[in-house]
């Protein structure tokens, strides 16, 4: 069993659904759909539970990969917003499309699923594993890149639906 992996597929779980929930959409989503992104991580993310419970190596790969890129994704949010130092931890003092009353709930989402995903790589990873735990961190760039236009297109669907949308989203 690799419970690191496992708590950090729950926390992107978590993360995903905080941003869903908040009106700000779902990850991929500008390119899938709703039903298309919702019907990726409905697969990706239980697959990648079941994968960590197993215990099984032959998943150390793909839990590398996946845990590096988990991480990468947590960290795409303090390159892309504001954020401070409070007590040592990085904390978001704003975040792009989120109601300013929700961000201190999402940066305990944000703070558990970084923690977790450091954690799943540092104590998780055999060696034969860390190219994929390397190649997933790779993944933050072209991540950020989609957070931007996630954000870009996100606005202008609160511009056309704005009940669907987080208040925050709206010109």
């Amino acid at each position: 069993m690799r419970p690191f992996s496992a708590l950090t597929a729950l926390a992107t779980a978590g993360h995903h659904g905080f941003e869903l929930h908040a009106g700000v959409g779902l990850v991929f989503e500008p390119f899938l759909g709703r039903r298309g992104a919702l019907a990726l991580w409905g697969v990706a993310l239980p697959a990648w539970l079941a994968m960590a419970l197993s215990g099984d190596e032959r998943f150390d790969r793909l839990l590398a990969l996946n845990n590096g890129a988990a991480l990468a994704g947590g960290l795409v949010h303090y390159a892309e917003w504001p954020w401070e130092l409070r007590r040592g931890i990085p904390t978001l003092t704003h975040a792009e499309g989120m109601p300013d009353a929700r961000v201190p709930g999402y940066n305990r989402v944000l703070q558990r699923w970084v923690l977790a995903g450091a954690v799943a790589l540092v104590a998780e990873t055999p060696p034969r594993a860390r190219p994929w735990a390397l190649a997933g961190l790779a993944l933050g760039e072209p991540l950020r890149r989609s957070a931007r236009h996630h954000f870009r297109w996100a606005r202008e669907q609160a511009r056309r639906d704005p009940a669907r949308w987080s208040p925050a989203l709206r010109p």
